[in-house]
């Protein structure tokens, strides 16, 4: 007798075979797909990823809040075998900050406007013999996430202050300091002096004693009063990052004669102009940027105040060129036996213009042991 053959599968009903195949196949992404979050979520490297840092590792770590922090670093091999990003929370400011090295100097650099620990990336590496490299964005500041309670130089030092206490530099840190993280790094030093074997300062006005902000540092520039404008300067850089910061890095050289380009080239790589643009696009890092302008007068005052006590640790101030006669004789206010120097033919963006000059003034101002 013959036996009746099967009806034909229905289009609607896939055949049992076809079903257990996309069931194993649902698992088996299902599978892969937690085991990478699971990795994620927990910090341990992905099997595809780059090979560990030698970088020291990271105190009390935290999962950073700012989305993206290492976009301008998650391709450099180099840099990843070397350094390591860290966050950590001071004060309620979750601070970034980047690691690497593990010889007995403690070496900490603080950067300045409108920039991030990103200015240091070409001497970082020339730096790590025989040191502890420590490259931290100020609060509010680059990946740092949070406002602080306020943003003169002696508030914003007490966070950099705290988060070194977290890292176990607690003494014998020698810093080094460009732009505005000069006058943070100076307050440190002046209320923290067991903390502080040396400053190495870039370019920057520290105003006090005998160098006034109204008078003798807001003349030099157009954008030291368009910063002042609180909210205006945000309303108007908001959405511009960009093409304000672009500007600004072409039109900020400050100079006894006029520039006589009216387009001069921007001393700024175009990878640090989208990095530093990345940061600053952060709406609270836009404004935190500002704020270091509009707490000069108070800085000022204090820092008068903290003058009276004068540094006796070396300082060491390096300025572009034809600025030393101003800024040296401020500096020595804070630390008598402050020296100096300009480098020829360099302008405000010491780090970026000349950093084989900085590496080199570093080196001989801190031998590294």
């Amino acid at each position: 007798m013959a036996v009746p053959s099967a009806p034909p599968p229905s289009p609607s009903a896939p055949p049992q075979a076809a079903r257990l195949r996309r069931l194993r196949l649902l698992f088996l992404a299902l599978l892969v797909s937690t085991t990478a979050l699971a990795g994620t979520a927990s910090g341990s490297p992905r099997a595809t990823s780059a090979p560990p840092s030698s970088a020291p590792p990271c105190a009390a770590p935290e999962v950073p809040k700012s989305r993206n922090h290492d976009a301008a670093t998650k391709h450099d091999a180099a840099f990843n075998r070397d350094f390591r990003h860290c966050f950590t929370t001071v004060n309620g400011v979750q601070m970034h900050y980047v690691i690497g090295g593990t010889g007995p100097q403690t070496t900490v650099l603080l950067h300045g406007w409108p920039e991030s620990w990103y200015e240091y990336r070409q001497v970082m590496p020339e730096l790590l013999p025989g040191r502890t490299v420590i490259a931290i964005d100020l609060p509010g500041m680059g990946d740092s996430t949070g406002r602080p309670t306020a943003y003169t130089k002696t508030a914003l030092a007490g966070y950099v202050h705290g988060l070194l206490n977290r890292i176990g530099a607690q003494r014998d840190v020698r810093f080094v300091a460009h732009d505005f993280g000069v006058g943070v790094a100076y307050a440190l030093a002046a209320r923290y002096r067991e903390q502080a074997a040396g400053l190495f300062l870039m370019d920057f006005p520290l105003v006090g004693k005998n160098l006034s902000f109204a008078t003798d540092v807001r003349p030099l520039s157009w954008h030291f009063s368009f910063n002042l404008q609180d909210p205006l300067a945000e309303q108007l850089a908001t959405g511009r990052v960009g093409t304000f910061l672009d500007h600004f890095f072409r039109h900020s050289q400050i100079s006894e004669t006029p520039q006589p380009d009216p387009n001069p080239p921007s001393p700024i790589a175009p990878r640090a102009l989208a990095e530093y643009t990345r940061v600053f696009s952060r709406p609270q890092v836009l404004h935190s940027g500002f704020e270091l302008y509009r707490t000069w007068s108070q800085d000022e005052q204090e820092n008068k105040r903290l003058q009276q006590d004068p540094l006796t640790i070396p300082v060491r101030l390096v300025t572009q060129d034809g600025l030393s006669g101003m800024m040296l004789p401020a500096v020595r206010d804070a630390a008598p036996g402050a020296t100096g120097t300009e480098v020829d033919g360099a302008g405000h963006w010491l780090l970026e213009e000349r950093p084989d000059r900085v590496v080199e003034e570093i080196n001989s101002f801190y031998p590294a042991r």
